[in-house]
């Protein structure tokens, strides 16, 4: 009879450390959401005092001769420099998208995003028609690029829907500046737009001044 209920017990507990092996080991959690890992900073990240001296450097070497030279085309009007041009966040996330979109129909990837500084003419329409919000103010234009040819270029979409480099239809010298306008040139906003051509440059932020103020000032 002991001996039964010795091997009873061992029975019972052998059962009891088998379930024991069966059950899983508890898993440990894991981010199911985006944006819940931590993002490292850009390497390209500036401290506030670095940023407020790089603004202070561009009102000491930059806005006089600015105004100066706008008075100098028209006496008549109080000229305020612009300080920043403004893209919204929501903006610039379907931007982001829809360029990647875009590469990769077209089978390219993008490799950078290139900055132009740029400056709204004293007229009252761009020359496809829309309007000049801020006429003579500085602003920026967003250009993406791509490798072709071995080479990183800003890209447009030709209409047979492949990245072709920006360079190659707008022209210029060696030298890097603007060449004159020859008559393929000359007719280069027309054709290019009713190619079927896709550009994929962005511009038309809002800028400062009003209604909008300074973060540095």
């Amino acid at each position: 009879m002991k001996n039964n209920k010795t091997i009873l017990i061992a029975s019972f507990g052998a059962i009891l450390l088998l379930l024991g092996g069966c059950q899983e080991a508890p898993k440990k959690e894991e981010p199911t959401e985006p944006g819940q890992e931590k993002v490292a900073p850009p390497e390209g990240i500036i401290s506030l005092e670095e940023s407020k001296s790089l603004y202070d450097n561009y009102t000491k070497n930059r806005i006089d001769i600015i105004r100066t030279f706008e008075a100098e085309r028209n006496a008549d009007e109080k000229f305020v420099p612009s300080r920043f041009t403004s893209f919204s966040y929501a903006d610039m996330e379907q931007y982001m998208k829809y360029v990647e979109q875009e590469a990769h129909e077209a089978g390219v990837k993008v490799a950078s995003l290139r900055i132009y500084f740029a400056n709204y003419p004293d007229k009252p329409n761009f020359p496809d028609g829309k309007k000049v919000v801020h006429p003579r103010q500085n602003s920026i234009f967003i250009v993406p690029t791509t490798m072709i040819d071995g080479k990183e270029e800003g890209f447009y979409i030709g209409s047979d829907g492949k990245a072709k480099p920006i360079k190659a239809v707008v022209g210029t010298t060696e030298t890097g500046e603007e060449s004159e306008p020859n008559t393929s040139q000359a007719s280069f906003a027309p054709a290019f737009f009713q190619s079927g051509s896709t550009s994929l440059n962005l511009n038309h932020g809002n800028s400062y001044p009003p209604p909008f103020g300074s973060d540095f000032q």
